[in-house]
């Protein structure tokens, strides 16, 4: 799944494979710049903040991207070319010196703006774990400023700490046996947000570790609750339950959870084992 984490090891890759590079051709096919030659500009380094990507070029500009759930990026050596399907859903082509081609596929986001105004585009997120500014006190202020939201919707709102998706608030909310729709003031946020940042940077930066959330690497153990709708948990061996994503709704995605390791404080439960 394309968090936080992703989008880290996504930055370590293209900072590996094009920093310094110098784009001989290329051009972007998305959003209000659209159209916009990027021949002649060289990449002169990535940032991450949250699930956002910035490539920053020697001119001064940076490209903002972001993946949502559909978008990658991808590297084709000299004399390859992408097939049909892929170049039609191209939203950046950076034609290299060396021959290569970056390509950003299907990306929702896409917007060139000055270097020194990236905080139009990434201000308004909440701390990153994954950032050198990286603010733990900030982030528990922010996650307190509403102790009554449920534990699921307050780490999913990027505005109060930046770059915890889906897996991870499911998985955060069985370590810390917080049934996923209870309120986020009942568990004790200064630990929350130390275990967050540490179970991310592990994701982002341990071989092998990469969205392991039990330590078990082999298939169908590497998470407690995420995917595992009507299995027993690894824990206790209750069967796992599930609430279908609602609609329209960013707040209520697909939730799962251990009803014995994380009960709802003084009511009964929701959702499906399936």
């Amino acid at each position: 799944m394309p968090e936080g984490d992703s989008v880290y090891r996504l930055r370590q890759r293209l900072d590996a494979a094009t920093r310094g590079a110098r784009v001989s051709d290329g051009e972007l096919r998305s959003g209000h710049a659209a159209g916009t030659s990027l021949a002649g500009r060289t990449i002169e380094s990535y940032a991450t903040h949250g699930k956002h990507l910035l490539t920053r070029f020697d001119d001064g500009s940076t490209l903002h991207t972001h993946l949502r759930m559909q978008g990658s990026w991808t590297i084709t050596r000299a004399g390859r070319s992408l097939p049909s399907t892929a170049r039609e859903k191209a939203r950046v082509r950076l034609r290299l010196g060396d021959g290569r081609e970056v390509w950003g596929l299907d990306l929702p986001v896409v917007a060139l703006v000055p270097t020194p105004r990236e905080r139009d585009v990434v201000g308004h997120l909440g701390p990153d774990p994954l950032r050198e500014d990286w603010d733990a006190a900030e982030a528990v202020r922010r996650l307190s400023t509403r102790g009554d939201r449920p534990f699921v919707a307050a780490l999913l709102d990027q505005t109060r700490i930046a770059g915890l998706g889906n897996l991870w608030v499911n998985e955060l909310a069985f370590l810390r046996g917080i049934h996923p729709f209870a309120p986020i003031g009942t568990t004790d946020i200064d630990a929350l947000v130390a275990l967050a940042a540490r179970c991310l940077r592990i994701s982002a930066t341990v071989p092998g570790m990469y969205q392991v959330t039990t330590g078990d690497r082999r298939k169908g153990s590497s998470h407690w609750v995420a995917g595992r709708a009507g299995r027993p948990c690894l824990r206790c061996g209750t069967r796992v339950s599930v609430r279908d994503e609602v609609a329209n709704d960013p707040e209520q995605r697909r939730t799962w959870w251990c009803p014995r390791c994380q009960p709802l404080p003084g009511g009964a439960d929701v959702g499906t084992p399936e």
